[in-house]
């Protein structure tokens, strides 16, 4: 079904314009090789990662920075007595190095996003760090496509519904678009605006949860699929 008459369509940025969450993946593999080469049992380090991110992120919020903090400190706690504390240094160039990492946008999103924009009111909506995430934005060339960009610190209700207040976007007409159901999917339902789930496989953990059972939440498999709902 299309949606002919004008919508205000939020879209997330990381994991449904561009690949982000690979990059973090590859790092954390490479530590955990590294903590295994100095004799350490990694059997449970993710588990503690997740949980030293999940503390951390009140605090510090979001971005390579703060993941790399949350990362050295794991890994410290799981290097063996002995083994070559040259090693935290490494772990640490390792993973700022995601911030130099090529932009990879996802095949159709430009086309879809020209699309969109002749149609439909387009508002990048994405959370993290304000710098990394405008030097991301930046790196993209999708910004053109937009009329407005929001960097938020948390994608919660109390933030949709802040959101719609300021701007005045009527709730009916304004779709969230994204691939986290905690971030993107179940706080924008929450706040009484429709949602577009295009799940990827390689979604954060701490991203993961159940999208709501909806009668607005529409779930797609690609971003280019838009063209046929807007």
């Amino acid at each position: 079904m299309e949606t002919l008459a004008s919508q205000n369509l939020l879209i997330d940025a990381d994991d449904t314009l561009w690949e982000n969450n690979i990059y973090f993946e590859q790092v954390i593999r490479e530590v955990r090789q590294l903590l295994e080469r100095a004799g350490a049992d990694t059997g449970n380090f993710r588990v503690e990662l997740d949980e030293t991110e999940r503390r951390r992120i009140p605090l510090t919020g979001y971005g390579t920075i703060n993941f790399t903090r949350s990362l050295v400190e794991t890994f410290e706690k799981f290097l063996p007595r002995g083994a070559d504390p040259r090693l935290a240094a490494e772990v640490q160039q390792l993973s700022l190095a995601i911030q130099d990492h090529p932009m990879e946008i996802f095949a159709g999103v430009p086309e879809t996003l020209a699309y969109l924009s002749a149609r439909h009111s387009l508002h990048l909506v994405t959370k993290g760090d304000p710098a990394e995430q405008s030097r991301k934005i930046e790196s993209s060339a999708l910004s053109g496509y937009f009329r407005g960009i929001e960097i938020l610190g948390e994608k919660n209700a109390q933030a949709y519904s802040e959101l719609l207040d300021r701007h005045g976007w009527e709730r009916s007409c304004s779709w969230m678009i994204g691939n986290s159901p905690r971030s993107d999917i179940n706080p924008a339902l929450a706040a009484g605006i429709n949602a577009v789930y295009i799940p990827h496989i390689h979604t954060w953990t701490l991203e993961h949860e159940e999208p709501t059972e909806h009668p607005g939440l529409l779930e797609l498999q690609r971003f280019s699929d838009l063209r046929f709902h807007f």
